[in-house]
């Protein structure tokens, strides 16, 4: 059934009665897909009958359909002319895992972060009605979304307006992990009265029946039902925001969601229809631990991620693209070295507090939940109070790491800027997926921190190799530097370097991992780009030309004195860096070079300024590293041009 469905429309040519087996079908495509090339599975196995059922009710692209975060969209992307290609889901020039308006015009906005669906619903909404337009505008938005702030500003906003936005909210009791807060248990009391709301749909059809007088009986029990809510129940959030609210019903029941659906497109006012459903439903793995399967590479669709056969637990199934599989047994993940050297400082440091937004297992904070719950805060998906809420606790002598993934720390500019580096307080982030970061698309890569932090006065800005240096950065954050320090580190397996790369650190410089009495070259590096410079520094030996490698390690603030002698030492000094070329650390010491008259030629190898094509930023980590020339042969051609030709890049 489902691979002769080309668009929504001929949904609808199906009888309701065949919705549930298309719904299985869905289900088994999604895990057959998902198992192979990785993704987001129990979020989009929760929403496979509410996504049929919006699209046999309402009419897209005519109705915009606005997928909060996005990550849920696969059932619908099956559902508008993307079957045959679904197998190309996050992989190289294939589907990206996300919305996006150039697949389809079904995609009718882009969408990767969270609690954003509702403020741009209703703004193509209130465009539609500006143009003289009459279609719907729905926004999707789970209970997880709900909890950041930019959510409730829409709301506001809407209530105000009162345009007729459609707003469902998929409450499946969970974001990313288990959810936490008020909200969470005012939707819980909510959901308490579904037996009421069967009841009142049931009692809705049945006056609706009544021959002859059955639409006026029902118009007198719709206002008598209103006046005695306004008595009993006057605390209901999203009623008072101006909303009509609808629910809560069952996000798995076809029939029932199509009759509310139907009803409510009729109403002329904002509405809000609160839908219960499971994460991970018709696959037993994921609906019993939907934590776990938020996220995955691929795995066994019988045996579950438990016995994939590409991954071991701590390493990140990205990483087992590249290099010797039997090296990669014996290390870890980035993530999972930071959670360890964490829980060891905090065993010995009671200061130590962690904050998470909705992210405890993808930042590798579950252990120190586990063993500190004390001292641990997630405070929902909200990036911006995270950081804030570590202000205080800095404030008041506690040294709070906050865990949250680079491509979200960038919802909290001005709370870093304004409420931490402008107090000089001690608070420590820890960005895991820094720099190029695969299958997600541009939406989670990690390439904007360095760029924006380097400028904020006060700030610290460090990039560990290894493991060894992760756990100095960490142990020189809680105990030596008194401001806010950024530590940033790559989704990838990180290793366990000695020699070198186990010195003290010392404030605003490198280290030397390799010397050269040649003097030709200097290829200075972040850390998580070692393995392609020491694999660009071989291909250059084979050349005769013998490169110096300098870990930079602190990003800012910088010894400039320290670095103006190494730029005046070489005859050329390359800049490496995982992260936007705009604004990072080459063209700050390009700047530095040329302002004091230095003698070496200078080139900056970095992600050009621009966001990645949907195309390029699906592959894996090793291959977007090869397309942004950071691989060792790219590296080692650029150094090459730059040595033969006088002029800066």
């Amino acid at each position: 059934m489902l691979q002769n469905i080309n668009s929504p429309q001929e949904i609808k040519k199906l009888p309701v009665r065949e919705l549930n087996r298309l719904s299985d079908e869905i289900r088994d495509k999604i895990v057959s897909v998902v198992s192979g090339n990785g993704g987001h599975l129990a979020s989009n196995l929760g929403v496979v009958e509410l996504t049929i059922a919006l699209h046999y009710a309402f009419n897209s692209p005519q109705d915009k359909i606005i997928w909060d975060v996005g990550h849920q969209c696969y059932a619908h992307k099956l559902l508008t002319g993307r079957f045959e290609s679904f197998k190309s889901l996050r992989k190289k020039d294939g589907l990206a895992g996300f919305p996006k308006r150039s697949e389809s015009p079904h995609d009718v906005f882009n969408t990767g972060h969270a609690s954003t669906s509702i403020s741009a619903a209703l703004g193509i909404l209130a465009a539609e009605r500006i143009q003289g337009g009459k279609g719907h505008s729905i926004a999707v938005i789970g209970d997880g979304a709900l909890t950041g702030g930019m959510a409730y500003e829409a709301l506001s906003h809407a209530g105000h307006l009162a345009l007729p936005l459609i707003v469902i909210l998929n409450d499946n009791k969970m974001s990313i992990s288990r959810n936490v807060g008020g909200l969470s248990k005012y939707l819980s009391r909510l959901s308490m009265k579904a037996k009421y709301q069967t009841f009142r749909r049931h009692f809705d059809a049945m006056a609706k029946n009544i021959p002859f007088i059955g639409e006026a009986f029902f118009s007198i029990v719709l206002r008598l039902k209103r006046a005695v809510k306004a008595v009993f129940y006057i605390d209901n959030f999203f009623v008072d925001l101006g909303f009509e609210y609808v629910g809560p019903i069952g996000g798995h029941n076809i029939q029932m969601l199509l009759d509310v659906f139907n009803d409510v497109k009729k109403l002329n006012r904002p509405v809000v229809i609160h839908v219960i459903t499971r994460k991970g439903k018709g696959y037993s793995y994921a609906e019993y631990d939907p934590d776990s399967y938020h996220g995955v590479g691929s795995f066994s669709i019988d045996g579950g991620i438990e016995n994939a056969n590409n991954t071991r637990k701590g390493v990140s199934a990205n990483s087992m693209e590249s290099g010797n599989s039997q090296d990669l047994i014996k290390v870890k993940s980035f993530t999972q070295c930071f959670s360890e050297t964490l829980m060891e400082i905090a065993a010995k440091d009671r200061r130590i507090a962690a904050v998470t937004a909705a992210m405890q297992t993808g930042t590798g904070l579950s252990g120190f939940a586990q063993n500190f719950p004390d001292r641990f805060f997630d405070v929902g998906i909200a990036e911006e109070h995270a950081v804030t809420f570590a202000a205080g606790l800095a404030a008041n002598s506690l040294r709070p790491i906050v865990a949250v993934y680079s491509t979200f720390i960038q919802r909290a500019v001005d709370q870093i800027i304004h409420d931490i580096s402008l107090q000089k307080l001690p608070v420590i982030f820890a960005l895991d997926r820094a720099g190029l970061v695969g299958a997600d698309g541009e939406t989670h890569q990690g390439l904007f921190d360095i760029s924006i932090f380097r400028s904020v006065p006060n700030m610290t800005l460090l990039a560990p190799a290894c493991e060894n240096e992760l756990r100095l950065m960490l142990d020189w954050a809680v105990n030596i530097e008194q401001g806010p320090v950024i530590i940033r580190y790559p989704k990838a397996y990180c290793p366990q370097y000695a020699d070198a790369f186990s010195q003290p650190l010392e404030r605003g410089r490198g280290i030397w991992i390799k010397k050269s009495d040649k003097k030709d070259v200097c290829l200075a590096f972040t850390g998580s780009l070692y393995r392609e410079v020491k694999e660009a520094a071989e291909i250059l030996k084979e050349n005769g030309i013998d490169a110096a490698l300098y870990n930079l390690r602190f990003l800012k603030p910088i010894d400039e004195c320290y670095l103006t002698d190494i730029m005046n030492s070489f005859n050329l000094v390359c800049f490496i860096e995982e992260g936007i070329k705009e604004g990072g650390f080459g063209e700050y010491a390009a700047s530095l070079s040329q302002n004091r008259k230095c003698k070496a030629k200078i080139a900056v190898l970095a992600v050009e300024s621009c966001f990645l094509e949907k195309e390029m930023a699906l592959g894996m980590r090793e291959e977007l590293l090869a397309k942004s020339n950071l691989d060792g042969r790219s590296i080692a051609d650029r150094v090459n041009c730059s040595l033969q030709v006088n002029y800066m890049l």
